[in-house]
């Protein structure tokens, strides 16, 4: 078996090629639902439609893409690490193992794999970003992604940038061994009920897959986002409101108890459908398209 598993180079840039395609997609789509996610989840506004309308009142449409110019890149990057991640883990234990597909736990650690090693890419890239979306229209600290880098790493080094990396971990291995799972069993289940090859697939169906393994993805680990929201979007130094994430998760259970760690799930469930669909079309298409 382990003699039919491409290891070659053009394949590994294929993999990374695809996935820095669906990441642009994502944000591209996704980026107005995020900014009411994490508005709502840093305790800004109550409701979805609370955010929406005085944030449009206050800063106007364009107020719905700020910090793109950081995901953008950094999506696309961090995607591009996800399945080429996945992709390695996935033809490591294919290798180990006698079988011609993984099980669905060894899909799930592939994709826990994906999610770690991409972690230090999304831990400041997402931090970056939510900083952007949570400061006041009128009273700005940052300028842009650029000027908060630098603000940031001048006032607190390495340890400000990566802040909220323990809980990022968490919450991406988890994430992404429910993302790739989901979806490579809906895969396969239409590979083996409708008995074509995965290529013969149309792209409707590889979106609706992608859909419901957006969804997936948010219900299974949501409360961990939830404290990575709270801890990346806090002030630094003497001003912080938390010690870590153990202690923005304490404070939550404490103030608002379970329903603090699912604030902001409905945008976001809005947005999953969409950005995930896009991201595994563009990622299917893309290979398909590639050879």
């Amino acid at each position: 078996m382990a003699d039919s598993i491409d290891t070659s180079f053009s394949r590994k840039v294929k993999d990374t090629t695809a996935g820095f395609v669906g990441g642009a997609v994502q944000v591209l789509i996704g980026q107005p639902f995020d900014l009411v996610k994490v508005r709502l989840q840093t305790g800004q506004f109550s409701t979805p439609l609370e955010a929406f309308r005085k944030t449009l009142a206050a800063e106007g449409p364009l107020a719905f893409y700020k910090g793109t110019a950081s995901p953008l890149v950094g999506v696309g990057v961090c995607v591009s690490v996800q399945f080429y991640a996945f992709h390695e883990a996935r033809r490591f234990l294919l290798r180990k193992s006698d079988r011609s597909q993984l099980t669905l736990p060894q899909y799930y650690l592939a994709g826990a794999i994906a999610g770690i090693a991409n972690s230090p890419v999304a831990g400041p890239v997402e931090q970056l970003r939510i900083l952007l979306q949570t400061q006041k229209h009128d009273n700005r600290r940052y300028s842009g992604p650029i000027d908060a880098i630098k603000k940031i790493y001048a006032n607190q080094g390495l340890k400000g940038i990566f802040r909220g990396q323990g809980v990022t971990l968490l919450r991406e291995a988890q994430a992404y061994g429910l993302w790739f799972l989901t979806f490579e069993f809906l895969m396969q289940e239409l590979q083996k009920y409708g008995k074509v090859k995965r290529d013969e697939i149309p792209a409707w169906k590889v979106a609706g897959c992608g859909a419901l393994a957006g969804e997936v993805l948010w219900l299974g680990s949501y409360p961990l986002d939830v404290v990575k929201s709270q801890v990346q979007s806090d002030k630094f130094g003497k001003e912080s409101l938390y010690k870590g994430a153990i202690d923005a998760a304490r404070r939550t259970w404490r103030t608002s108890g379970v329903a603090g760690f699912w604030k902001g799930l409905v945008p976001t469930l809005l947005r999953a459908t969409p950005c995930s669909a896009g991201t595994f079309a563009s990622v299917e298409l893309t290979m398909r398209l590639l050879g």
